[in-house]
């Protein structure tokens, strides 16, 4: 009854670090377009295009995201193959094998390259200096007038009123104190408690 309960969570694993690697990877693309330019890459690292001659385009994350996409569809696939089984060995199992083991080299192919293209990430600095931005900071002003004894209610309905009167002024200096918020992410402390679990493998 067991028979490829265990190939199915593999491929779950496989799937779930997929999907992970695939919204970055669209973030990345996305990113990097004309329309936002908040990171770039080296030259060597993306392709030209055929006739734009500015035009840098994400090749690899590309590539990343479709392969990514190739995998989430594992566990369909194990269950699929599973599906009017009745219990005892089957030769279909077999094709489990060339299933999950071309997977696994994927998935650490694509982890690999995932990893080396964020050690050539550049980002863009004093992004938030252009004021297409600056109602990125209406809660922050919110939350301030709260703190200095303003009613939440009437504190988001005036800055609501300086936003569409064109008067709101934002103000871009934070001060969270809870770990992962803007400008307090404490990507340390992550980085620590990771080493951590990992030595337990």
């Amino acid at each position: 009854m067991s028979r490829g309960k265990c190939e199915r969570a593999i491929a779950f694993s496989i799937s779930a670090i997929a999907s992970t690697l695939n919204k970055l990877a669209s973030d990345c693309c996305m990113y990097m377009s004309g329309n936002y330019g908040f990171i770039s890459f080296p030259d060597e690292l993306t392709t030209g295009s055929s006739i734009m001659p500015h035009k840098k385009n994400p090749d690899v994350w590309e590539l990343i995201r479709a392969n990514s996409n190739i995998l989430q569809g594992l566990p369909n696939e194990i269950a699929l193959m599973t599906t009017n089984m009745p219990h005892g060995y089957h030769r279909d199992y077999q094709l489990f094998k060339e299933i999950l083991f071309p997977a696994l080299d994927r998935i650490l192919t694509i982890l690999q390259m995932s990893h080396f293209m964020l050690e050539n990430i550049n980002v863009k600095k004093d992004i938030l200096d252009n004021p297409i931005y600056d109602y990125l900071f209406t809660v922050e002003e919110v939350n301030k007038r709260v703190l200095e004894g303003v009613p939440f209610r009437e504190a988001y309905k005036s800055v609501g009123i300086e936003v569409s009167q064109g008067k709101f002024k934002a103000e871009k200096k934070v001060s969270h104190t809870h770990a992962g918020s803007i400008g307090n992410l404490c990507t340390d402390k992550i980085r620590d408690k990771f080493i951590q679990v990992l030595k337990q493998f």
